[in-house]
């Protein structure tokens, strides 16, 4: 078999589509960065991946990508009991509603902040404005330090970590470079809240921050200070790649206003609920997901011989005809009208939450919910730009980030105020 690592840099979220259609369905069969490969598709096969009998983690991930998305020691390298452990902590850290809720009421606080700011520029790059909302957000929320002058180059750190992993060239090298700089920021964190007396490294914390900190693996033993670092930035990182999502909401906006009122006069989990759900099936975010076979399996007549890299095609799940009724056309109705299928919405992968499913997808939809309904009920101009989504580049976005002007925000009785300078 050839191996399909360049056409997959070169097609990006086209790439297993496009090889499912040329194998009439079945699954694909390839390499990818020297490794047999298998690429499975539908309901049932999220079933199958997901199943820990299956597919293992360890090793599993290339290590580009361990090394700018995850990293090293991160619960996402981890199977068994190893990973059953550490995944309480984040399990743990929202299990309760009113966490998630507490979240996007930061996220709302910040964004009124920051509109008044954005009322004041006759230009917002939308990528980078609201890049900066989530990084302060997520940090009072988690309890992380971050100075005023520091949410700039942490923003665009914690993007570049996410905007990298799947590059090559200077888009990988800025995301390795950024992950080394957050963990020697945080790592020194952690071991000074550990030394302060009180909760620390010898119980439960008050915030997620102290949290982390204090967290005992299996063996009983505490989190080194660097890989304590790197789970801190998986509650970062995650939250702040909500922009990717966020400027697709945006787009989605501008492309079909019809929803615009809906959106603005939705208080509570309905239609801002449905929207936010539709944002994440209709915009490619991430591709497939991977990992390898623990023994010798079956699938759909093939078999899968242990070692083989086996992939899970999620784009092209969330855009399946058979699934979602004219998968192309953007439509939040689709998620007012009952529950999705079993096993078919699958942005951010799927199976158990107590499995390898993201425990964050709650955090992300109301997150996503809260940004659309602010952008719905402010008023903006949307100048001339290159807001075309290249599907050839992962993670992808708007060309230009999106640019809005003459941006006002929501008064008190929800109408937009303008608060330029006089």
């Amino acid at each position: 078999m050839v191996d399909s690592t360049l056409p997959l840099l070169l097609q990006g979220y086209a790439w297993l589509p496009d090889r499912r259609r040329r194998s009439g369905g079945a699954p694909v069969r390839t390499r990818l960065l020297g490794k047999r490969a298998i690429a499975l598709h539908g309901p049932a096969a999220v079933r199958f991946f997901y199943d820990e009998r299956h597919i293992r983690r360890q090793d599993a991930l290339p290590q580009p990508v361990i090394d700018t998305l995850f990293g090293q020691g991160a619960v996402h390298t981890l199977d068994g009991e190893r990973h059953r452990a550490r995944k309480t902590l984040f399990t743990g850290l929202l299990k309760d509603p009113s966490a998630v809720r507490e979240l996007a009421d930061q996220v709302d606080m910040e964004l009124e902040r920051a509109g008044a700011e954005w009322s004041g520029h006759q230009r917002v790059v939308l990528f980078e404005a609201l890049a900066k909302v989530l990084t302060r957000a997520v940090h009072t929320w988690a309890g992380v330090p971050l100075a005023d002058e520091e949410v700039r180059c942490t923003a665009r750190d914690l993007t570049a970590m996410v905007d990298g992993f799947a590059a090559v060239g200077p888009r990988h090298l800025r995301a390795r470079r950024a992950r080394r700089r957050q963990e020697q920021r945080l790592a020194p964190l952690v071991e000074a809240v550990r030394a302060e007396p009180g909760p620390g490294g010898d119980g439960p914390g008050t915030t997620v921050f102290r949290t982390v900190a204090a967290h005992r693996d299996a063996g009983g033993a505490l989190l080194t200070p660097h890989t304590a670092a790197v789970e801190v930035l998986n509650v970062l990182r995650p939250t702040v790649a909500i922009t990717w999502f966020a400027v697709f909401a945006a787009h989605a906006l501008h492309r079909h206003p019809e929803h615009r009122a809906a959106l603005a006069d939705d208080d509570g989990p309905g239609f801002a609920w449905a929207f936010a759900q539709e944002v994440r099936r209709f915009y490619p975010f991430a591709p497939f997901v991977g990992g390898l076979a623990a023994e010798r399996l079956e699938w759909a007549g093939r078999t899968i011989t242990p070692g083989t890299m086996v992939l899970l095609d999620l784009y092209g799940l969330d855009h399946d005809p058979d699934l979602w009724p004219e998968p192309y056309r953007f439509d939040p109705s689709r998620f007012l009208s009952g529950p999705a299928p079993a096993d078919a919405l699958v942005p951010q992968g799927g199976g158990p939450v107590d499995g390898h499913r993201c425990p964050g997808e709650d955090v992300t939809v109301s997150v996503l919910a809260t940004v659309a309904r602010f952008l719905a009920r402010s008023t903006y101009e949307v100048p001339e730009q290159d807001l075309r989504i290249p599907l050839e580049r992962i993670p992808t976005a708007p060309r230009s980030g999106f640019v809005v002007s003459d941006f006002a925000v929501p008064s008190a009785d929800g109408s937009a105020e303008d608060q330029h300078p006089a």
